[in-house]
């Protein structure tokens, strides 16, 4: 069992950049794909990028390509989110989970709020 931990939301101006980090509290993302998801205020949860620990395979949704990019840390057990080229409606609450089978663990989620 893991338990990720989201960090690294904020308030960003359009065209602006942040990473986010999913990190654990309890466990290690060996074996685990590692996904980040976002919800935006009256909407459902939609997938963003995914990454393949022991291969570092990526994934992305396609309004996402080219300017967010997914990437693991072994030695800090930490997979980040590089968000560049940020638009409005990249606000969402961002979410990591660790999967496993059929196992799935969430974090709590980070705000994003891009501004116009």
């Amino acid at each position: 069992q893991v338990r990720p931990v989201e960090s690294g939301g904020g308030l960003v101006q359009a065209g602006g950049s942040l990473r986010l980090s999913c990190g654990v509290s309890e466990g290690t993302f060996s074996g685990y794909y590692i996904n980040w998801f976002r919800q935006a205020p009256g909407k459902e949860r939609e997938f963003v990028a995914w990454f393949e620990w022991s291969s570092g395979t990526t994934h992305y949704v396609d309004s996402v390509k080219g300017r967010f990019t997914i990437s693991g840390d072994n030695a800090r057990n930490t997979v980040y989110l590089q968000m560049n080229s940020l638009k409005p409606e990249d606000t969402a609450v961002y979410f990591c989970n660790a999967q496993r089978g059929g196992a799935v663990f969430w974090g709590q989620g980070t705000q994003v709020t891009v501004s116009s």
